[in-house]
């Protein structure tokens, strides 16, 4: 996550180089509830004493409002389909998403 924010500020910077001013707070899609939790609750939690500076990054950017992470459901995962068991319907309409066709149905 501390990687995408580090882009993310990459990209606002590139941006502001070229004469572009975006003040808003970008997204940051995730769909780990427990990242999210753990980067906006500044408390100590007891399995995170390994990103400790990863999550104060992330909080810190998070008060000075230049990111924010948007809910994402699941149903929106596309990439579900490759990690996940998903119920018959959930990966059709995952893979029309994707835009896939069945090359062996007949024309």
């Amino acid at each position: 996550m501390a990687h995408g924010v580090c882009e993310l500020l990459w990209i606002r910077s590139v941006l502001k180089d070229l004469g572009i001013e975006y003040t808003k707070p970008v997204n940051l899609h995730c769909d780990n509830k427990t990242a999210i939790q753990i980067a906006q609750n500044p408390i100590r939690h007891d399995r995170t004493k390994y990103v400790e500076v990863d999550r104060h990054f992330i909080k810190e950017k998070l008060d000075q409002k230049i990111i924010q992470f948007p809910i994402v459901k699941s149903e929106n995962q596309l990439a579900d389909i490759l990690t996940k068991t998903v119920s018959g319907n959930a990966f059709y309409d995952t893979i029309d998403k994707f835009v896939m066709i069945d090359i062996y149905a007949p024309t």
